[in-house]
């Protein structure tokens, strides 16, 4: 599967110091998008007209006026159909500027689940207006940087950033306790670290240092499912990315994700999905096999 790199897309010489690219959205500018890739860097799609539809990982996201998408390093993605009259602006800039200190210190609360929140963001008139004007600022930059000026356009991305991610922080549960926030944030940061090796919710409750009864209290309240629904999730969707976009035999990816043998992983995935590893195999090459 194809991966874009940002240090390779290359238009213009000083595009070899800048750690940020603005396009108009256009069919030109997608051409490397209409194929499953991902990506090393992070991408904004900002719709000022017309509409446009994405794969991304499982979810189909259909982009409309006022509408933007944010696409995070290493998803699977693609794009599958634009209008003619489509028009917006696509920033691709690199993981350095996406406020990561600030996030996990003085707004830790703001930086969970980002990248499902920051997905699909509708913006009011006046958000979008504003959101607008800060992608012209940082084109303008673009166009015509300079030691000063690449300074400004880094800014300016942070300050777009923090504005969307204030947008979408009210449409979503907020944590009441500091330490229930923490403790969750740690638990899916482990998850994400340890799922191929780690499969038992009491693993992950005694390194956190509570109780399976405590930590699936605070993963119902967040996200609506148990620490083994959570679990199970991070393991199947692995599963479909392998299936789907790697050369990987069953028995390899097996192996790969820590069960004992394939016929482990089809008891795993038939009783998950009602459903054979080749079967789901042949269903999600439907969906994004073109």
């Amino acid at each position: 599967m194809k991966r874009l790199e940002l240090n390779k897309h290359i238009t213009k010489r000083e595009d070899q110091s800048l750690s940020f690219r603005v396009f108009d959205l256009t069919k030109e500018h997608l051409h490397n998008y209409f194929e499953p890739h991902k990506k090393d860097h992070f991408s904004i799609l900002m719709v000022e007209s017309g509409e446009i539809e994405i794969h991304l990982e499982e979810e189909i996201i259909h982009l409309k006026a006022g509408k933007i998408s944010m696409i995070f390093p290493e998803q699977i993605s693609y794009v599958s159909l634009i209008s003619e009259d489509l028009s917006g602006k696509i920033i691709l800039f690199e993981e350095i500027l996406f406020c990561s200190d600030i996030l996990k210190n003085e707004l830790l609360s703001y930086n969970v689940n980002l990248s499902s929140h920051l997905k699909c963001i509708f913006l009011s008139p006046v958000e979008f207006a504003h959101a607008k004007s800060m992608a012209s600022y940082i084109e303008n930059i673009y166009s015509d940087p300079s030691l000063i000026r690449k300074e400004q356009g880094r800014f300016y991305i942070k300050i777009l950033l923090l504005g969307l991610i204030e947008s979408v922080h009210g449409q979503h549960p907020v944590f009441q306790h500091e330490s229930d926030k923490t403790l969750y944030i740690r638990f899916k940061k482990m998850l994400n670290e340890r799922y191929k090796e780690e499969k038992t919710v009491q693993f992950y409750a005694s390194n956190l240092a509570v109780t399976t009864k405590k930590l699936n209290s605070i993963t119902k309240k967040h996200c609506g499912e148990t620490v083994i629904n959570a679990i199970h999730n991070r393991i199947l969707q692995e599963i479909k990315r392998m299936l789907l976009f790697s050369d990987l035999s069953h028995k390899q990816i097996s192996l790969e994700l820590g069960f004992s043998s394939p016929s482990a992983l089809n008891k795993f995935v038939k009783s998950k999905l009602d459903e054979t590893p080749t079967e789901l195999q042949k269903e999600l090459a439907q969906i994004y096999i073109k």
